[in-house]
């Protein structure tokens, strides 16, 4: 049985929640690794973060705090936006298409608009790739689940034709 639309939304903002404390804690974990080994290197004040992006707010600190909660959003939004793919009129194409569209709308907002890691390939390169490898495990996963339910569907109409 499908699931209703009230069932859907909570768990789609269960799953955004989730995700956003995740991500934000594996972010500002990467981020403390990053500085604490450049700093031990001898680099001292290093934050990883563009210096475009640490001159939109008033402080350093105030700038990574801003940067977690980034993370954050852009997991919650990985996250939330699944539910493109519990619409089943939709279609498997168009709903990879959605999610890809919507996803990256907050990760360019978000990489090139706040981060400018344009102006920082040896940053916007990796950060790139990371979400290519996202997009890649979320289709694989997404596309196994609607096999998964074809070949259901397809046991059921076998069992009701004999």
């Amino acid at each position: 049985m499908k699931d209703t639309t009230k069932e859907i939304l909570v768990t789609t903002l269960k799953r955004g929640v989730v995700s956003f404390a995740i991500s934000a804690m594996v972010g500002l974990i990467i981020n403390l690794v990053i500085d604490v080994t450049v700093n031990a290197a001898g680099k001292e004040g290093f934050i990883s973060m563009s210096p475009e992006a640490q001159s939109l707010f008033p402080t350093p600190a105030i700038a990574a705090y801003v940067n977690v909660l980034l993370y954050g959003t852009i997991g919650a939004t990985f996250a939330m936006m699944t539910f493109l793919f519990e619409i089943d009129r939709l279609g498997f194409v168009i709903q990879s298409i959605l999610y890809f569209i919507t996803t990256s709308i907050v990760l360019v907002g978000i990489t090139i608009v706040l981060w400018q890691l344009h102006k920082h390939p040896q940053a916007l390169v990796p950060t790139i790739m990371g979400y290519a490898v996202t997009y890649f495990i979320m289709f694989t996963v997404e596309y196994r689940e609607l096999k998964k339910n074809i070949s259901e569907i397809n046991q059921e109409l076998e069992v009701e034709n004999n």
